[in-house]
């Protein structure tokens, strides 16, 4: 739980997961809109992450070769070049400040990793050496993404925090028909993991990444 906690630093306060761009052009507006981006964030990028998160957390021999192979099919999901280097910066963050605390065979090849490893990779090798399980891993990269989401809007548009937090909690009920194949995203071969995106998460990246000033970097 420390992985995903607020004040863990690990660079989540950085992170909207592209709700300051889609406040700016108004497809969030208010708590309604806020569910219902959640909701989209979670079916498509976020069973992503949280796929390839569980698949890492149990890894039985983590090598070069292997992490290599997860690094390139988890960018090839990501279309975004923006969305990429956000995604590398945040991992970057992450390995940084939880070799601090946690340290173990896993943590070491991702460290040694010839590039900068993505958030999710990080998230599963760190759940790993805490001892954790895919199911875990998988629950906790949802947990990130929605806490990233609902944070950012009530920082943007003044939301009041005890609306959002409902708002979070009912989507995240939701999470459980894709936590059921937390096993299955284990021990799948890496190509097979689920590819789900959404065509105006990486626009309004690109978009986001071309402002003058921003809040979030992401």
């Amino acid at each position: 739980m420390m992985l995903i906690d607020g004040r863990f630093p690990a660079g989540g306060h950085t992170n909207s997961a592209g709700v300051e761009a889609a406040v700016r052009i108004g497809d969030i507006r208010d708590d309604a809109t806020l569910e219902r981006y959640l909701r989209g964030r979670l079916a498509t990028t976020g069973r992503v992450d949280a796929a390839f998160c569980a698949h890492v957390a149990a890894l039985a021999n983590p090598t070069d070769a292997v992490l290599g192979v997860i690094d390139s099919e988890y960018s090839a999901r990501m279309l975004s070049p923006q969305l990429r280097d956000a995604s590398r910066r945040f991992g970057r963050q992450l390995l940084r400040a939880g070799s601090t605390v946690w340290s173990g065979p896993i943590v070491d090849a991702v460290a040694r990793s010839q590039s900068d490893a993505h958030q999710p990779v990080v998230l599963g090798a760190f759940v790993a050496a805490a001892g954790g399980t895919p199911d875990n891993a998988a629950a906790l990269s949802f947990h990130h993404l929605a806490a990233a989401v609902t944070s950012a809007a009530i920082r943007l548009l003044g939301l009041d925090p005890m609306t959002v937090a409902a708002v979070q909690a009912r989507v995240g009920c939701e999470v459980d028909q894709w936590m059921v194949d937390a096993e299955l995203w284990a021990t799948s071969p890496v190509a097979e993991l689920p590819a789900c995106g959404g065509s105006l998460t990486e626009i309004l990246a690109e978009d986001h990444g071309r402002w003058d000033a921003r809040l979030f970097v992401a």
